[in-house]
């Protein structure tokens, strides 16, 4: 069973506000055949800390603007999680991503095509 389009509908508005700051290297990733408990890992990259932050800042901002809180959020000095229950965005510098490596160990499960590139260019 794919993930709902209700989060889905939340990865994307996540995603366009990755994009707003800049952020690079997006992957959505369906974890709802797994025995987890959230439906979408959305991971993203920032160039430094400041800019993890500022779209950390910007993904909770876009998804407040429709009624979503998340249930937490963690950082450190270059990665942020925020976690709505559903979805799980993760953002993380360059070097951290390629250390931990979280789209890989989910790599068997289906990424969720995102098509926002064209999205975002079209709205400016």
């Amino acid at each position: 069973m794919p993930a709902s389009k209700a989060v889905i509908k939340s990865t994307h508005i996540a995603a366009l506000a990755v994009l707003d700051k800049l952020g690079t290297d997006l992957v959505a990733i369906d974890l709802s055949g797994q025995l987890v408990l959230s439906e979408v890992f959305l991971i993203a990259t920032g160039q430094n800390a400041p800019q993890v932050s500022a779209i950390a800042d910007e993904v909770e901002r876009k998804l407040h603007e429709v009624g979503q809180k998340p249930v937490r959020r963690e950082n450190g000095a270059e990665w942020i999680l925020i976690d709505y229950s559903d979805l799980v965005v993760h953002i993380q510098s360059a070097e951290l991503r390629r250390y931990y490596m979280i789209d890989r160990l989910w790599n068997d499960c289906p990424n969720i095509p995102l098509n926002i590139v064209a999205e975002s260019a079209s709205n400016a």
